[in-house]
């Protein structure tokens, strides 16, 4: 009892105390205990278990494939919580009765994962519910889901038996933004959070195992969803969940949308974009061609992230037969060339326009996705060459040297999607530190600026069009018909050929101009740009130099934009 006792024993008594209540109270010397925060991120073996997985199947689908519009976006009224005022162009009466029409007769998750597998895929994300706020699981917290519809079916649960019989790790998208809760982004918030916690409860409690629960907030603070409450929960129900940086939180990995992550090996990251362009199936929509998909996926890889790759199904539940045509070819390919990609890390040569690297224990992998010349220079390896070999196929040279590794190919065996060579070392090519790839383009880190950029965003500026990173694009804004792409180049450059890397093949006609005193000249015109446009001219010495974008079918998407010396082949 305290206050008892010689004062020594007293103090030791109060300082025992003390300790305890600190303990309870989860502070130490004034340091909150890491051990009180676990839950916000997964453990280390669960993300490294994620990160070795790759390729993932994205599947945005719900009543709105009915309409052939997007999932969410194109929902009329009132969007809570944006600042942009804008409004989808089916209107909210139509759009929230859609359900009482949706009856997609032909599902089959059992298919769905035959689809999956046969890609080469190894995990699911299923969009639960997005922003338009209908469920595709039967929960107990709403009337507005499948389970009212004609269909009845829960195909949150369908999936998740599919998925646990097959042996493919299952996550599920759920949008914390929901326009159709009367709750959502009123004086009444609390309430929806209430709803969207106790549906996140359900969801990882009915379905078995989860491996994976993907937010996508739309800029929502921790505070707005009550973050750190609702990742306590779902880690209770779901012990070795990953989960997404879109709920106000860092969480466990970044998300780069419709475009490929930069280089990035000291946090996980995962590229999630469309094989067309729109998220929910639209009749007749713009596919990536086989060599974009397979290409993306090396990319990709090369920068250390994971591919979430997307498909809509159709109103009959069936995914569209171009896109599982589509999806097999990856599949093939993966057969054929996948130790290149599961299970490795990206690097150690950091990826360019023309390559990408991947490494596992003691071996490189270089994809060659495009030939600048008949030799390609790497920087030198710390390590030996002790084996190369070209894993796709006939005969590499590879010499090693104090300066460089050169590699050539025998244009008979060069592979027009991806020619991988794999260089075996003498020692763990972890322990190499990233290298990069020095740049021939005579723009590489020019100034850049450009008449638009989406919705304002420097993520989108000119200057990611000239920065050799083939992850990054210039991109304007939705219903752009014309724009230009303007070059300091610092001083004048003498230049005979270009080479552009256009996204969605929007381009209808252009001119390329260089600026003569006060008047812009042009020098070469062309039609469409698409994934590889590149031309040879009359060579030109400027320092100023204009992309001139003159028509368009919507916003055009540069992916890089390079100058090169004559007579120097891209």
């Amino acid at each position: 009892m305290i206050g008892t006792g010689s004062p020594q024993n007293r103090r030791t008594r109060i300082s025992y105390l003390a300790l305890i209540c600190a303990l309870a109270l989860g502070w130490t010397n004034g340091v909150t205990r890491a051990a009180d925060k676990s839950f916000l991120q997964a453990g280390p073996e669960d993300v490294q278990a994620w990160r070795e997985l790759k390729f993932g199947l994205f599947v945005h689908w719900g009543p709105v494939s009915l309409k052939g519009t997007e999932i969410g976006w194109s929902r009329g009224g009132e969007r809570r919580g944006r600042n942009d005022k804008g409004t989808g162009e089916v209107p909210v009466e139509v759009y929230d009765n859609l359900y009482k029409q949706f009856n997609p007769v032909e599902f089959n998750a059992d298919e769905w994962m035959r689809i999956a597998k046969d890609a080469g895929m190894r995990y699911l994300v299923f969009t639960s519910k997005h922003h338009d706020g209908f469920s595709m699981f039967d929960s107990k917290l709403t009337d507005y889901k499948i389970t009212n519809s004609p269909f009845q079916r829960d195909v949150v649960k369908e999936l998740a038996d599919a998925c646990h019989k097959v042996g493919l790790k299952l996550g599920y998208y759920y949008s914390p933004v929901d326009w159709h809760h009367p709750d959502y982004r009123t004086a009444n918030h609390q309430r929806y959070v209430e709803y969207m916690h106790g549906q996140l409860r359900e969801i990882c409690s009915n379905y078995g195992q989860i491996d994976i629960i993907w937010f996508d907030g739309l800029g929502g603070t921790a505070k707005d969803w009550d973050s750190e409450n609702l990742f306590k929960m779902i880690r209770q129900l779901q012990p070795h969940v990953i989960i997404n940086n879109r709920a106000g939180l860092p969480a466990d990995h970044d998300t780069p949308e419709q475009q490929i992550g930069k280089f990035q090996r000291d946090r996980p990251w995962e590229t999630c974009m469309t094989i067309c362009q729109q998220w929910a199936w639209k009749p007749n929509d713009r596919m990536k061609s086989q060599k974009e998909c397979i290409q993306t996926l090396v990319r990709v890889t090369g920068g250390d992230g994971n591919l979430l790759f997307n498909v809509g199904p159709m109103p009959d539940g069936r995914i569209e037969p171009r896109q599982v045509d589509r999806l097999k070819e990856m599949g093939d390919w993966l057969r054929k060339y996948g130790e290149s990609i599961y299970g490795t890390r990206g690097g150690p040569i950091k990826t360019t326009a023309q390559l990408a690297s991947t490494y596992k224990g003691n071996t490189i992998y270089v994809h060659i996705l495009a030939w600048p010349s008949d030799t390609i220079t790497l920087p030198a390896l710390p390590k030996r060459v002790v084996k190369p070999s070209l894993l796709t196929g006939g005969m590499a040279t590879v010499k090693q040297t104090k300066e460089a590794i050169e590699i050539q190919v025998p244009p008979g065996d060069r592979q027009e999607i991806d020619t991988i060579v794999k260089l075996e070392l003498d020692g763990p090519a972890g322990e190499i530190e990233p290298m990069v790839v020095g740049s021939t383009s005579l723009a590489a880190g020019a100034k850049a600026k450009a008449s638009n950029m989406f919705q304002g965003s420097r993520a989108y500026g000119a200057a990611k069009a000239v920065d050799d990173d083939p992850g990054t694009r210039w991109a304007t804004d939705s219903g752009v018909k014309q724009a230009w792409l303007e070059l300091d180049l610092g001083k004048p450059v003498t230049f005979g050929r270009v080479a552009i890397s256009e996204e969605y093949d929007r381009v209808r006609r252009f001119e390329l101009q260089c600026k003569a005193g006060e008047t812009w000249k042009t020098f070469l015109q062309g039609s469409r740009i698409g994934e590889q446009y590149a031309q040879d001219f009359q060579p030109v010495t400027a320092r100023y130099v204009r992309l001139n974008i003159l028509d368009t079918t919507d916003g055009p998407t540069i992916w890089e934009f390079q100058l090169l010396a004559p007579g120097k082949p891209r």
